[in-house]
């Protein structure tokens, strides 16, 4: 029995990556506008990589969020597969599942920010300590927004709003000779990135990874994040490696904190292993309004 149990948990946990889920949250956020209706299309973690997220598969995913209409649509970053994947999958050309991603329509654009794996997989600009990056051209280059604490109002029916796009926490390791044992240097600047809001209309801001969250003041409406894939792995909602100072507390879903919003998608693809399992892959959409009930 114990043989064939294994054999069903492994058979799962590596059919689950192939399988793509819609997860939908209703938000009111305080202080969020009466009458601005607003839904957001949120995407990361895909880890471009043959065969579990391939070109095909890249623009199934893109095809459906169409479908879906979104005002807008967010990408969070890990972008590709990492070297730790190397073993199992064959990475796919950056212009090819930027180019997938191109294809993504929504009226109020698409707007990415990159994540750790988008720096680790580029030598040179690690080396640089500083960007560009190859995935970040590949984006650009595909027509879409690219953020690096930088933020852009944008207005639905004349009721205007801001995203923000933070640099990623984990882009570089710590410099030769800098002492610093544990941990990452990152481009990250939350001051700054607030700083350059000219107004007081709502902020969404996107990270990659959710660490930065309790130092978002409670000028920001709403944070968007990925990086954790909800643990990837969860026996009984139980992740047992979060990758996250704060353990399991930012692993998944909708968390509030001091009336302050957070959503952590669990992301599309595979890091480290090729299985997922208890943590399948998710479109997240966030329907903000101001007549809900808040959050």
């Amino acid at each position: 029995m114990a043989t064939v149990g294994g054999a069903g948990f492994g058979g799962y946990a590596l059919a689950e990556p192939f399988g793509t889920s819609v997860t939908t949250y209703r938000l009111s956020p305080p202080r969020w506008p009466h009458g601005l209706s607003l839904n957001l299309a949120v995407l990361t973690d895909l880890h471009a990589c043959r065969p579990w997220m391939d070109v095909a598969r890249i623009e199934g995913i893109v095809a459906r969020v169409n479908m879906m209409k979104p005002d807008c649509v967010l990408l969070l970053g890990d972008y590709v597969a990492g070297k730790s994947l190397s073993r199992y999958a064959s990475p796919v050309a950056h212009r090819d599942w930027a180019g997938a991603l191109g294809a993504l329509k929504a009226p109020l654009g698409v707007h990415a920010v990159l994540g750790n794996h988008d720096w680790w997989d580029d030598a040179k600009a690690m080396a640089r300590r500083c960007g560009p990056t190859r995935a970040g051209l590949a984006l650009q280059n595909a027509g879409i927004t690219l953020h690096e604490n930088t933020c852009v109002q944008l207005a639905k029916e004349g009721k205007s709003f801001w995203i923000a796009g933070l640099g990623d926490q984990w882009a570089l390791w710590p410099k030769p000779g800098s002492g610093k044992k544990v941990g990452y240097d990152g481009v990250d600047d939350l001051p700054g990135t607030l700083a350059l809001v000219t107004d007081d209309a709502p902020i969404v801001l996107m990270a990659h990874e959710p660490d930065i969250f309790p130092q978002v003041p409670n000028r920001v409406s709403l944070t968007v994040c990925g990086h954790t894939h909800g643990g990837q792995v969860r026996f009984f909602g139980y992740a047992p490696v979060v990758p996250s100072k704060y353990g399991a507390r930012y692993v998944y879903g909708h968390v509030v904190e001091r009336g302050r919003s957070l959503v952590v998608s669990a992301g599309l693809g595979c890091s480290g292993l090729p299985v997922r399992f208890g943590s399948p892959p998710e479109i997240v959409m966030i329907e903000l309004n101001s007549d809900e009930k808040s959050a």
